[in-house]
């Protein structure tokens, strides 16, 4: 009962920090950066930190422990099956969405692409994610996936997906930091500079360790294993008669 009840806190806890990382980052880039459009213009590029975070990790956290639910053990397992990978795949929609915006923006600049070290992460999580959204596809949604191939992937597919949170973690706060940098001047364009944290570094920094804490929350509820989906029974019933799935 202590571990059901921990595990909700936690939960809980990991739908909050997802709700404050998009409240700050849409209010960093709503007072300070300008607002929003789709004109090529820096209002543009401001859908790109909101599009990113909201997707690679608030959706994709909470989305990633759907399946260590308790509610959810010894139920039928396709629909919650289908609400992890509909919730990773809006996840994967916002995400190239905020691609699209920031090359678009860059593109219609002549700002160069693909040049930081913060994009090098991020396109590598974005291509990381594609693979593991369609390949958990494959293997664990169609039913004539055999099952000897489920049970191999099963494990890749969790460290995978522990993986490629990470990731966003890491391409989330050094895209922060850059857009800091960048933004943050001084009196070569009208703003304080940033070692001087005005109020903004605040807040941006405060998202920071927002994203950093939600991924802590998150990968705590993955490697819980008192908080992991119990092995099915012989009586569970799946979407076909599947006796011994583990996915």
């Amino acid at each position: 009962m202590r571990s059901v009840l921990s595990f909700y806190v936690a939960y809980v806890l990991c739908a909050l920090l997802g709700i404050i990382c998009v409240v700050l980052v849409s209010y960093w880039n709503a007072k300070w950066r300008g607002g929003f459009a789709w004109d090529g213009s820096p209002a543009q590029f401001n859908w790109h930190p909101v599009l990113m975070v909201t997707g690679l990790v608030a959706l994709y956290g909470n989305g990633a422990v759907i399946y260590r639910i308790p509610l959810t053990w010894g139920q039928n397992k396709l629909p919650w099956k289908l609400l992890h990978a509909s919730v990773l795949l809006v996840a994967l929609v916002l995400t190239i969405l905020g691609l699209v915006a920031v090359f678009d923006f860059h593109n219609a600049n002549h700002i160069p692409n693909l040049y930081s070290l913060h994009s090098w992460i991020g396109i590598a999580t974005v291509a990381l994610f594609v693979t593991q959204w369609v390949m958990g596809f494959a293997v664990f949604l169609l039913p004539w996936s055999p099952m000897a191939l489920r049970s191999f992937a099963k494990p890749a597919h969790v460290w995978m997906g522990a993986m490629i949170l990470v990731l966003s973690i890491v391409s989330c706060i050094s895209g922060i930091n850059e857009k800091l940098f960048f933004s943050l001047k001084g009196t070569t364009n009208g703003t304080l500079p940033y070692s001087k944290l005005p109020t903004e570094a605040v807040v941006a920094n405060s998202l920071g360790a927002c994203i950093v804490a939600l991924g802590l929350v998150v990968l705590k509820i993955l490697s819980n294993q008192s908080w992991k989906r119990p092995d099915p029974s012989q009586a569970e019933v799946d979407y076909r008669p599947l006796p011994n799935d583990d996915s």
